[in-house]
């Protein structure tokens, strides 16, 4: 397959209330292409009087518009036809993910194709499992619950792997009959367009999806503290959620907050030494290490750690650095100058803290893009703050353990508790070191591989909630129960002469 060029594309606007419209306040933002940092297009800048807008449209369309009340038949069958116009525009999505974003093209082919099977996966769930339940008491009462739209859902996603991440929260959002605002990330905006497109192609009635662009000091602020939206779903860094959470409180909103994450991988003496190596690395270095279930701190059991660093830095030294749009690259650059000054400024803090870094030279080519070469950190200790805090990037550190109960230990000392990955052929011991693994996932001799019937999310600072499966029902429906008298049982009379 040729290489794909990276092209300017068209400007953005805002889409409120079923229209492509301006910004009111006539603003924009520049959009960068993180491979040669020169612009993409312009975005228009939403503010607060656009996601006032933006809310009134959404309220209108739940509270007087079809959507809600349309029959479930009929609101899933706009569900499915998302997902159908997701797939005519696989390639094209794919293309703009990785010129916004710098993901490389084979990795955000296999995401979108993910995007569209959220909609048909939710769509699926509300038709069977969405279901109440009954409670006869004798012959007098039959109480049943119905789980019922909230309201207007604000969504606000990140910048890496955007279009997925939308789609994970769009679907159950509208599936369960909710109205949306989305405020996407300011640093990647081409796929929310698209996906605005994709929706109004699809025929929705007006103001049940609405898209502001900006940023979250102004809109997603706004966002967060309208009193007429219910629900707010965030994905991003923990000091973020936890300001959303403390400004959601005034309106007494739902939040489902998925934040960060310093994920462990415990390698025993007894793993599949292979299979092990490919998932630390897969782990760490995919998506150019910007995920928030990234394996970013590596233990290895103390009798086989100089064998495993020497074959992972045989490893990490030939991982592809490249052109996003180029099918053989494994790590492009990273989003944006501000995040790569970050992600570089933590190979300083671990030379400081007395760590070894291992890494290599970006080629001349390509030094005017984001680019931070695969990185190991070794002869370093859990207390170190590039062992405690996200660097988000593709920088991988390395230390070790004795026995089974250091590693829990050191596997647990940390703020975090978003993922975490286990490798032993000792299957009882997997099962053991799981159970006491401070996180919301586990994976034991496997890589990080989703399934869309469970729920996601973590534990500590890494959030708040569960989404995927039916556990996303949870925040974006309310149970209602309705109590139905089946006879003339006696009431108390009160006043009667």
């Amino acid at each position: 397959m040729a290489k794909l060029e990276h092209v300017k594309q068209p400007d953005i606007s805002l889409y409120i209330n079923g229209e492509f419209v301006p910004s009111e306040a006539g603003a924009t933002f520049e959009n960068y292409n993180p491979f040669t940092n020169e612009t993409v297009n312009l975005v228009q800048e939403g503010r607060k009087s656009d996601i006032e807008k933006a809310v009134a449209a959404a309220r209108d369309a739940f509270d007087n518009g079809p959507w809600r009340t349309m029959k479930l038949s009929e609101r899933l069958a706009y569900i499915y036809k998302i997902a159908d116009l997701i797939d005519e525009e696989v390639e094209n999505i794919a293309y703009l993910e990785s010129l916004d974003t710098g993901l490389p093209i084979k990795q955000t082919r296999n995401m979108v194709a993910r995007a569209s099977e959220n909609f048909r996966f939710y769509a699926r769930m509300v038709d069977s499992r969405l279901i109440g339940e009954a409670y006869q008491v004798d012959e007098n009462f039959i109480n049943y619950t119905m789980n019922v739209p909230v309201g207007v859902a604000g969504l606000i996603t990140p910048w890496n792997a955007p279009f997925m991440l939308e789609t994970w929260k769009v679907a159950p959002a509208l599936a369960t009959g909710n109205t949306v605002v989305l405020k996407p990330a300011e640093f990647s905006p081409l796929s929310a367009n698209l996906l605005a497109q994709v929706i109004d192609k699809a025929g929705l009635p007006k103001g049940v999806f609405n898209v502001v662009h900006g940023f979250g000091e102004t809109a997603g602020d706004a966002l967060v503290k309208h009193p007429d939206v219910q629900l707010i779903s965030f994905t991003g860094e923990t000091t973020t959620g936890s300001t959303i959470i403390k400004n959601s409180a005034d309106t007494l909103k739902a939040t489902s907050m998925e934040l960060g994450g310093k994920s462990p991988i415990l390698v025993f003496d007894d793993a599949d030494f292979d299979r092990a190596l490919d998932a630390v690395v897969w782990g760490i270095f995919s998506f150019n290490g910007e995920r928030c279930t990234a394996n970013s701190r590596l233990f290895i059991q103390e009798n086989i750690k100089d064998k495993f660093i020497e074959a992972l830095e045989a490893r990490v030294q030939n991982v592809k650095i490249g052109d996003p749009m180029d099918d053989t690259t494994e790590v492009g650059p990273l989003i944006h100058t501000e995040h790569y000054d970050k992600v570089v400024s933590y190979l300083q803090i671990a030379k400081d803290e007395g760590a070894t870094v291992i890494t290599r030279e970006i080629p001349e080519e390509y030094k005017r893009g984001n680019f931070v070469a695969p990185t190991m950190i070794v002869n370093a200790t859990n207390d170190m703050r590039v062992a405690q805090e996200e660097i988000f990037g593709p920088v991988l550190t390395v230390m070790s353990f004795k026995d089974e109960e250091e590693a829990v230990r050191l596997a647990n000392d940390v703020d975090y508790g978003l993922a975490g990955y286990v490798w032993t052929n000792d299957i009882k011991r997997g099962h053991r070191v799981a159970h006491q693994i401070d996180a919301g996932m586990l994976w034991v001799n496997a890589q990080n591989v989703r399934d869309l019937r469970t729920p996601f999310g973590g534990s500590k600072s890494s959030g708040i909630g569960r989404e995927g499966g039916h556990y996303a029902f949870d925040f974006y429906t309310e149970k209602k129960i309705i109590h139905v008298s089946v006879a003339d049982h006696p009431i108390q009379q009160f006043g009667k002469q």
